[in-house]
């Protein structure tokens, strides 16, 4: 294991985080709500600790396989914990446990909060809480990769940060690892742009409109009003944030495809084809239900109400418009199953994906096929036009049944832990492992986390990171043989 090469992109990521913080300054400078020393003095420790780091270990590029992953997992930890410095020096967060806990439900998208007021914490500290779903949503790696030399093991970085979809998927588009970082941040930052101006020209103010975009295409979830999105009650921004959610969703190299006039690409996508199944599925059953139960007054309000909600949790967001557990117990059940899909493989969202339950579906359909009707043929399974190879198969039923169970192991720790229900105990689970947010029970989209015990907050935090890091990266070192050489 290089240790110099690790301490070198370590030290990067610690300088970039530290330069992130600029913008929040800005913000506190405009707002002077006090913050202003405690973001401050905490870029100073990031880029002064991450600099000598950086330096002295710059002639060490060569990364191997256990290198990235290291990386992965401890990178993610300690930017999390430099980060959440500025709260705890200002005072807006206090404890240490908090402060991770928020940092890293803000880098990881999921988008779950300790705060029970949010509105009373100064405009420049929740700035720089929205930020770090704009840097975690695209990987805070993958944008490290771009400061890297050419050649210094990026492309292990990003698969160890990536999803397993990517790997059935084969998103490759661009030959130079570096070169297809820029154009993901480029698409990532213009379709950011695009939400505020249109948020912004909607009558939200320039802060909200650019907070709440950071917590939009990054299907993140934090918003600097206690209501979220439905503070507003504004059809208009609902809709705005429904096509964006969506858009958060879709396979990032789809977008390029389109950008070079490759229409065909869209089209022949398997996933894209059933994420826009699962959504016009879930969105109409709900629709359905609330507008059979007359929740809301009309069609047209159920259809807006239930589309938010499912597009929401579907994508891992976790934005909220309403109090879905007022809702018929049908239509919960609905947003329940919602919470184990998530969107596309290679997009900002986290979750199970689409592309996974594509594969074991197929992968039933030809066992069924095989065993009873033709048991003599060979029936391969087939994904964007291509054959899927029997390893990736087994990946996927390998990752779906890890998530089941961490789910029900993880829910029956929380309970011994923290003696709460077991639907709060499981949905707190959920709503950390799959990046979502809010929940059911006690953590639902009225509540917040804060009653959690610390011990339940580290656990919940680890669950969040092995989420983002789709599972594997972040259990791996916990193997004694990786370890060996």
């Amino acid at each position: 294991m290089n240790i110099p090469a690790i301490i070198h992109v370590l030290g990067t990521l610690l300088i970039v985080t530290g330069s992130s913080m600029t913008p929040p300054l800005i913000c506190a400078l405009i707002y002077n709500e006090g913050d202003v020393f405690s973001i401050s003095i905490s870029a100073l420790i990031a880029i002064g600790v991450g600099g000598p780091c950086y330096w002295f270990s710059r002639k060490n590029r060569e990364l191997g396989v256990k290198d990235s992953y290291v990386i992965a997992s401890a990178g993610w930890i300690i930017v999390s914990a430099i980060s959440a410095l500025p709260f705890i020096i200002h005072g807006s967060i206090p404890s240490f446990t908090d402060a991770f806990f928020e940092m890293m439900s803000g880098y990881t998208t999921t988008g779950a909060t300790i705060l029970p007021d949010i509105e009373k914490v100064p405009h420049g500290l929740l700035f720089w809480r929205s930020q770090t779903h704009l840097l975690g949503g695209m990987g805070f790696l993958t944008l490290t990769i771009i400061f890297l030399p050419h050649g210094m093991g990026g492309l292990r970085i990003f698969r160890a940060e990536s999803s397993p979809g990517q790997a059935i998927t084969k998103e490759k588009f661009i030959p130079r690892n570096k070169d297809a970082m820029i154009w993901l941040w480029g698409i990532y930052l213009v379709l950011n742009l695009l939400n505020v101006v249109f948020l912004y020209l909607g009558g939200m103010s320039l802060f909200d409109s650019l907070t709440h975009a950071f917590g939009t295409l990054s299907t993140s979830g934090y918003s600097p009003k206690n209501a979220s999105i439905g503070h507003y009650n504004n059809a208009y921004f609902d809709w705005v944030t429904i096509v964006f959610m969506f858009l958060g969703g879709v396979t990032f190299g789809l977008f390029y495809q389109v950008i070079k006039g490759d229409w065909q690409s869209i089209k022949i996508n398997t996933e894209f084809r059933w994420y826009l199944g699962f959504i016009l599925f879930f969105c109409g059953m709900v629709t359905w239900i609330l507008w059979r139960d007359n929740t809301y007054g009309s069609l047209i309000d159920s259809l807006r109400y239930a589309t938010f909600q499912v597009m929401s949790l579907l994508t891992t967001t976790g934005f909220t418009t309403a109090d879905y557990e007022r809702w018929p117990q049908a239509a919960q059940m609905f947003l329940y199953m919602v919470c184990f899909i998530g969107a596309c493989a290679g997009s900002t969202t986290s979750g199970i994906k689409v592309v996974h339950y594509v594969i074991i579906f197929k992968y039933m359909y030809a066992s069924i096929k095989k065993i009873f009707f033709q048991p003599l043929s060979v029936i391969s399974i087939r994904l964007n036009q291509r054959s899927v190879d029997s390893s990736i198969v087994d990946l996927s039923i390998c990752y779906f049944i890890v998530n089941i169970f961490m789910v029900l192991v993880g829910g029956a720790l929380m309970v011994l832990l923290d003696d709460m229900d077991y639907v709060t105990g499981m949905s707190s689970v959920i709503a950390s492992l799959m990046n979502i947010g809010p929940g059911f029970g006690a953590v639902g989209p009225s509540d917040n986390f804060a009653f959690i015990s610390d011990a339940g907050k580290w656990f919940l935090s680890w669950n969040m990171l092995v989420g983002r890091l789709e599972m594997f990266s972040a259990l791996v070192i916990f193997y004694p043989s990786f370890w060996h050489e």
